[in-house]
């Protein structure tokens, strides 16, 4: 059993068979190891060490390196690195958390096919780091090319930084210019999920998560309202609230305290609507009876709750496998897509929406 290794020390068990690489020595264009050295005023070795993480130097010459690193947008080339350990490449992925069933899909497959192409991968998780933008800087001097959930932690700055010297793949974030993204269709499956509901007969919709809290969210909310204007209806504001489970469980106890009104519940992802089902089939409330209530991503849990969870499948784990196809592709020479890879999702018919139980 392998390791998943976290940027700041930590591991994570997995499966794999890849290797671990060597430590990077090659350059980038533009600002080289001698100039980050002369800026911060400390020798090449002393950069390197740096660098390589070496935990040796002190934490005020350290900080010194890092600082001239970022000033001048250095990144090592991650080609000799791959000769240096016969060709095995180290992938980065940054995700925010590790909590949830998508994570861990999407984990899943990134790493299997990472091992499957001789990668290993070191995992940065962004919760709690209050600078992105360094840690993602940081994370590019130990690996050859880094993979990135959603948007946040690749801001334009740290794009043009690595444009041209690492190969960066956005998985369901916003395009950048010049950087690749895979991400899964939100908005048509989500206009078809709520015209179902409202198919139903049901007129107090409410959209429950955070449109502004990641792309896909907000793309599935630009569907909830489309949905609405396609009937001449206008969409009531969204319950923003956080993906997580506790926060569904909130938005259940809102519902029973007549905080919240609503006939339907349009969830942005299957772990709020879950929480929000049991917490009210709990309360002695009827799902759907009284309420509706749908997700999102068809987690395996979705199949076993009675009524089984209406929801939109989405192939997660196919996203974390492309990411790692292409990092793996772009470091090997392949050029760079141009449009974002966009794939498919389904509208999954089960008992929560008001259907037949199945």
């Amino acid at each position: 059993m392998a390791t998943v290794r976290t940027h700041d020390g930590g591991s994570v068990p997995i499966a794999s068979s890849a290797p671990t690489p060597g430590p990077a020595q090659q350059t980038s264009v533009g600002a080289t190891i001698y100039s980050v050295a002369e800026h911060a005023g400390v020798s090449i070795a002393t950069v390197s060490r740096v660098l390589q993480g070496a935990g040796t130097v002190s934490a005020k010459t350290t900080q010194k390196v890092l600082d001239a690193v970022e000033e001048l947008n250095y990144v090592p080339l991650g080609a000799a690195r791959s000769l240096a350990v016969r060709h095995h490449e180290a992938h980065g992925l940054v995700l925010p958390e590790l909590s949830g069933p998508y994570y861990s899909e999407l984990l899943m497959g990134f790493e299997s096919r990472a091992a499957e192409l001789g990668q290993s991968v070191t995992l940065m998780l962004t919760g709690g780091k209050p600078d992105l933008a360094r840690a993602v800087r940081q994370l590019a001097t130990h690996v050859d090319a880094i993979a990135v959930l959603g948007s946040a932690a690749m801001p334009p700055a740290v794009a043009r930084a690595l444009h041209g010297q690492k190969p960066v793949v956005i998985i369901a974030g916003s395009p950048q210019d010049g950087i690749e993204s895979v991400r899964a269709e939100n908005a048509h499956s989500a206009e078809l999920l709520t015209e179902h509901v409202l198919a139903h007969g049901r007129t107090r919709l409410l959209f429950v998560g955070d449109p502004d809290g990641a792309p896909d969210i907000g793309e599935r909310h630009a569907g909830f309202v489309a949905a609405h204007h396609a009937r001449g209806l206008e969409a009531a504001p969204a319950v923003r609230v956080p993906f997580r489970e506790g926060e569904g469980e909130a938005v259940a106890e809102r519902i029973l305290a007549g905080e919240i009104e609503a006939d339907a519940l349009v969830c942005a992802n299957d772990e709020l609507a879950l929480a929000i089902m049991t917490h009210l089939q709990d309360a002695g409330r009827d799902v759907p009876g009284d309420i509706a209530v749908v997700g999102w991503d068809d987690v395996m849990t979705s199949r076993y709750v009675r009524p089984g969870l209406t929801t939109v499948r989405q192939p997660v784990r196919e996203l974390g496998v492309i990411a790692a196809e292409r990092l793996h592709q772009r470091v090997s020479g392949g050029q760079p897509r141009l449009e974002p890879q966009i794939l498919p999702t389904e509208v999954v018919i089960r008992g929560s929406c008001g259907c037949a139980r199945r």
